[in-house]
């Protein structure tokens, strides 16, 4: 059922075009939009505070991403984020290294608390971050265990009342009812910077256009399978580089016929 669900969705993306504005870092910004342009959907990347309110009003929805904060493009993510709220476009917040410094964490639980966005994406560091439970953080990258992982996903999809998806070894999509697990991906996506980002752009670029449970399973599953395809088609002397330009291939080769070869998806 999620797999039809998802092939319908990904259908839906490259029929409506959907506008994604993306208040993204400048770390994988050029990645993010790229991403979103093979999926099928549209990017906007604006962040001044002049114009989000009135770009973000354009858009069907919105990501709001940490990864390098400024307090000026913190403000700005406010602004947006409670303008699409205000219009029911769905928000997505990405907490970029969360648990890195005491402002991270602060900024991340003040877009939470202000802004209640409608999805979260993040690995188990993160998760477990914001979900105030011991964990190691090094710096945007996650080394925590997936001990409790699941629990600690449906907890935050019930504080948030929307739907946590957790990157990892095995991704985990919770929200306050339901959950599921993938188990597509492979290392080398821990490998190349901005993987993490781009899959939170695909799971805007899905929510744009359904409901945010299967929008979010759409997307980590879309950057899960792309990463596997994207590693079988490399030469014996290419590696990293080479990887990171069969992914963006593989997002926009994305099929029926290969969600449905590749997909492994239990509920």
């Amino acid at each position: 059922m999620m797999i039809k669900q998802m092939t319908n969705r990904l259908h839906k993306v490259r029929q409506d075009s959907p506008l994604i504005h993306q208040i993204t870092n400048y770390v994988s910004v050029n990645d993010c939009a790229n991403i979103t342009l093979a999926i099928g959907a549209s990017p906007v990347m604006a962040q001044d505070v002049n114009e989000v309110a009135e770009m973000v009003s354009h858009a069907r929805a919105l990501v709001l991403n940490i990864g390098t904060l400024s307090s000026q493009t913190v403000e700005a993510m406010i602004i947006a984020g409670n303008r699409a709220k205000s219009l029911k476009i769905p928000v997505v917040f990405d907490p970029v290294g969360v648990g890195a410094t005491m402002y991270r964490t602060e900024v991340a639980k003040r877009i939470i608390a202000e802004v209640k966005p409608d999805v979260i994406r993040c690995n188990m560091s993160e998760l477990k971050v914001l979900c105030g439970l011991d964990t190691e953080v090094k710096g945007v990258d996650s080394i925590a265990l997936s001990d409790g992982g699941e629990t600690a996903a449906q907890a935050l999809a019930k504080q948030i009342d929307g739907v946590v998806a957790v990157t990892g070894q095995v991704d985990i999509v919770a929200c306050k009812d339901k959950h599921c697990h993938i188990h597509n991906g492979h290392t080398f996506l821990t490998r190349v910077t901005g993987t993490g980002c781009m899959t939170t752009a695909l799971v805007a670029s899905y929510c744009a256009v359904g409901d945010t449970f299967v929008g979010a399973v759409s997307g980590v599953l879309s950057m899960g399978i792309a990463g596997e395809v994207a590693v079988e088609s490399l030469l014996e002397n290419e590696g990293i580089g080479t990887f990171k330009v069969r992914l963006m291939d593989a997002v926009f080769n994305l099929n029926d016929d290969i969600i449905k070869r590749y997909a492994r998806v239990t509920e």
